[in-house]
């Protein structure tokens, strides 16, 4: 009987928006979108910028460049369990809202930064309090039927990819036509206009989720089930930190990769954003198709073999003799890393008690900005003292343990709950 209530208690807040998930969705990709763009878009002219506020020495430039970028996301890993907390708490309406005014409101006030600190503080600022792509995920993952919601998921995240795939295509554009401090003050417009599509077209029913009546069953019900969803957690903690990682590990080194292949300093660039191109577009490609297939064979199972396929994607990298055979490979391997994020996101919602449900996405979402910062440094740090070629290979030893370790803990659940 305990267990039946505990059940009901954690199907019911998707059974009562069953109706609400679809649009949702819609608005949800749309929002995730247009604040992708409006955050990457910048990163064409931001030096540019960072020099039009006073630095002057290249060097200092390109630190600059690379604190302001990086504080968005370092201001997004540290706040996300706040909110997915605040989100089982008060709604995951509320989060989204206030995500997209405080995104909005900054992106606008970046355009009015005076010096370069207040850039750094601004970029930090829409961070902490903004994460509208993170809010989603948690809506979108909860609120979704448990049979769709990996291909929900995973056209969410498309969304999100394609908004970083786009984003510096208008940031190479927009400045040309109206100026940098103007364009910042459009990428505010964007987000507000995601602002109110949130306010008036998102729907949610929300009511605060009680604990079952005995405080002592209640107890024993967790003491039973609280090791195997740590197990879950842990690894879906550890995995999402894996996926950037792996794909961060030498993205923003590419153009260096690229002098080591002998690509002819005039085509450097080019070259280098054809590749990191073909990365994002191969994650667009695939990521709702595996999210389908998670739904059909099993997060875990998917994730398992998306690792595995990862590892066959990155090795050969470290042997390719031309710029193509690179972009190729890295194709494959964002097709390959698709799937991952979705899945992990789908694993964390069948296995964790609704009403935590939230802040474990959100401590998800911390893991893979820590990835995303890690990854670089890794790289870097490899191919600074054993060659760039070691970093594909270091990475791909990852991938590969990550996938035997995840079938290692999915077989431990299933033994834990068939006894």
């Amino acid at each position: 009987m305990i267990s039946e209530r505990l059940q009901s208690n954690r199907d019911s807040y998707s059974e009562r928006n069953a109706r609400y998930w679809r649009q949702n969705l819609a608005v949800c990709v749309f929002g995730s979108f247009t604040t992708a763009v409006s955050l990457t878009m910048l990163l064409p002219f931001l030096p540019i910028f960072v020099e039009e506020l006073g630095i002057k020495q290249e060097a200092s430039i390109v630190q600059w460049s690379g604190l302001a970028f990086g504080a968005t996301f370092l201001g997004t890993g540290l706040t996300a369990p706040l909110w997915g907390y605040l989100g089982d708490k008060y709604g995951r309406k509320p989060m989204l809202v206030r995500a997209a005014i405080g995104m909005a409101a900054i992106m606008s006030l970046i355009g009015l930064a005076l010096n370069v600190y207040q850039l750094v503080l601004l970029r930090l600022a829409a961070g902490l309090v903004g994460g509208y792509a993170s809010s989603s995920m948690l809506l979108v993952a909860i609120q979704t039927p448990r049979e769709r919601a990996g291909w929900a998921l995973g056209v969410l995240s498309t969304g999100a990819l394609t908004g970083n795939l786009i984003g510096p295509l208008v940031g190479g554009v927009l400045p040309n036509l109206i100026g940098i401090r103007n364009t910042f003050f459009a990428g505010g417009a964007m987000i507000a206009i995601a602002m109110i599509a949130t306010i008036f077209l998102v729907k949610e029913d929300h009511r605060e989720i009680k604990p079952p009546p005995s405080a002592d069953d209640s107890k024993a019900i967790s003491q039973r089930l609280q090791p195997s969803v740590q197990i879950v957690v842990g690894a879906m903690l550890a995995t999402a930190g894996l996926v950037l990682l792996a794909n961060m590990s030498i993205e923003p080194i590419i153009t260096v990769y690229l002098e080591v292949l002998k690509v002819p300093r005039t085509r450097l660039v080019l070259d280098a954003g054809v590749i990191m191109a073909a990365s994002a577009f191969g994650s667009i490609l695939m990521a709702p198709r595996l999210g389908r297939l998670a739904d059909r064979i099993g997060g875990w199972k998917v994730i398992s073999l998306c690792l595995l396929a990862s590892s066959v994607a990155l090795i050969p990298q470290a042997f390719v003799t031309g710029w193509w055979q690179l972009g190729i490979l890295r194709f494959l391997l964002g097709m390959s890393l698709a799937g991952l994020l979705p899945s992990v996101a789908k694993v964390i919602r069948h296995s964790v008690p609704e009403r935590q449900l939230g802040k474990v996405l959100g401590y998800s979402q911390s893991s893979q900005y820590a990835g995303q910062v890690i990854g670089p440094l890794m790289g870097s740090a490899i191919g600074a003292h054993l060659g760039m070629r070691s970093v594909f290979l270091a990475t791909g030893a990852m991938t590969l343990i990550g996938a035997a370790a995840n079938w290692l803990c999915q077989r431990s659940i299933h033994e834990r709950r068939s006894t």
